[in-house]
């Protein structure tokens, strides 16, 4: 790491299986340096030439993380996925050197309350939320659903056939389903920043924020 800043945006990713691999090759492809570290030789080599820098450790042995410098990164991910003691382990130490950011995944609510009592700052739970986010798609009308927050979805879905011709001020969408209509795009064209003067016609895909329950009751009107 040459500088403080550098070391301040760079991450260390814990476990490159499918979840920690993919997001570690992810981060590098939006030039950001990545320190890799698994204790499996095989996933080491299978990144090695593809991360910044990939090394073989056991992430649970304090001495070996603290010589590979890991407190003077800005950000930690654990992406260990189904040794939960590691998981825990490894999230814990990082808290201990105190790396300001840390993110874990989680494979189970009792595993994430865990993570978040040890020290990790962040807990996401890829299966649970992407599992969520397929059966919004699969039960409902919509194109693409995004819980950014509890209770608090942005939805992508198509502008009802009664809305054809209309502005989103005339249609009154807020008043009435208690959503915003945040975004629009003409078929073939791109998002673009929607007003109340903007003209609703039928084929167009809007994006919608609100709270969940209402963002599903709009998404059906279409």
């Amino acid at each position: 790491m040459a500088d403080k800043k550098s070391r301040d945006e760079a991450v260390v990713v814990i476990g490159l299986g499918r979840f920690g691999g993919a997001l570690a090759a992810e981060l590098v492809g939006r030039d950001i340096e990545v320190l890799g570290v698994d204790r499996d030789a095989k996933n080491v080599q299978e990144f090695s030439g593809r991360l910044t820098h990939v090394v073989c450790a056991d992430s649970t042995d304090p001495d070996a993380l603290t010589q590979l410098g890991v407190a003077e990164f800005g950000r930690a991910v654990v992406g260990i996925g189904t040794d939960i003691e590691a998981s825990i382990l490894t999230t814990s130490i990082l808290a201990d050197l105190g790396v300001p950011d840390i993110w874990a995944k989680a494979i189970s609510l009792q595993h994430s309350r865990i993570l978040e009592r040890v020290g990790a700052h962040h807990v996401v739970q890829p299966e649970h939320d992407m599992g969520e986010r397929v059966a919004h798609l699969v039960t409902g009308r919509m194109l693409d659903y995004v819980e950014v927050d509890d209770n608090y979805a942005l939805v992508k879905t198509k502008a009802p056939r009664w809305a054809d011709g209309r502005t989103l001020g005339e249609l009154g969408i807020r008043k009435k389903y208690g959503v915003t209509v945040v975004g629009i795009k003409q078929p073939g064209g791109r998002f673009t920043y929607a007003t109340s003067d903007t003209v609703v016609n039928s084929g167009d895909t809007l994006l919608v924020a609100g709270e969940t329950d209402k963002t599903e009751r709009f998404a059906e009107e279409t």
